[in-house]
């Protein structure tokens, strides 16, 4: 099933009792969410408390993991992560993982595509004009800013429809944060949908349309755009702000 053919009360992505395990180490407790399709939802927490585990674990790189994941209405808890992959979920890490002896352009075509349906590199060019000038520089010459921008393009390349995004704004300047929320705000128009573990929720606020607050691996807190601001104290708390 496509992400085009769901219906408007159909979730893109469905969480449901998710357990996950590095190890002995039981992290996640429980996980549910959802997201339905175009939609942000923002996952809020210390360090710690379970969101890139959340991540890891929907497309399979935890120990074991138990419970549903659904995507697209397709059971995905037994899958291997390059069949997820195919499912139509991207996910970009907090290290990025850019090869520093490669050049940008290189990096951005390295992945292989796993679904039809993904920007060509013009498209990611147009969309990105900062990689196009830098497309011959290597990895280790390319800024934090514009190599968060290329790990999220190699994404957008693969076809993936659905992404996971792990603290895209750590570590950058404001100039570089504000064009990275510029970019989640152009990919929510077009359709995607996004799943943002954020640790700054100035970030956040302005970009999601829900937000779950996770603490000790389960979520305590959901919240919309607007109750996010009358539960502030609340939220901060947990976050321990």
């Amino acid at each position: 099933m496509t992400a085009e053919l769901l219906e408007p009360h159909v979730a893109a992505l469905s969480v449901h009792n998710l357990h996950a395990w590095y190890g002995e180490s039981h992290i996640l407790h429980g996980m549910n969410l959802s997201l339905g399709q175009g939609e942000i939802v923002a996952l809020l927490g210390r360090n710690g408390s379970g969101r890139t585990t959340t991540l890891r674990a929907i497309v399979g790189l935890v120990d074991r993991r138990a419970g549903s994941i659904t995507v697209y209405q397709r059971e995905a808890i037994g899958m291997k992560p390059h069949l997820v992959a195919r499912l139509g979920i991207g996910y970009c890490p907090e290290e990025r993982g850019i090869f520093s002896s490669l050049s940008c352009e290189e990096n951005l075509m390295l992945p292989p595509k796993q679904r039809d349906g993904g920007m060509s590199v013009e498209q990611i060019y147009e969309l990105l004009p900062n990689l196009a000038e830098r497309r011959r520089a290597q990895g280790t010459r390319l800024s934090g800013g514009e190599q968060q921008m290329l790990a999220i393009a190699r994404i957008l390349r693969s076809g993936a429809r659905i992404l996971l995004l792990d603290e895209i704004s750590e570590g950058l300047a404001p100039v570089i944060v504000d064009r990275l929320f510029d970019l989640v705000i152009r990919l929510k128009s077009l359709g995607y949908t996004v799943l943002l573990v954020e640790q700054n929720k100035y970030f956040a606020q302005p970009l999601a349309d829900r937000f779950l607050v996770v603490e000790r691996g389960e979520v305590v807190m959901q919240l919309t755009r607007d109750e996010l601001d009358g539960n502030a104290a609340a939220v901060d708390r947990v976050l321990g702000i």
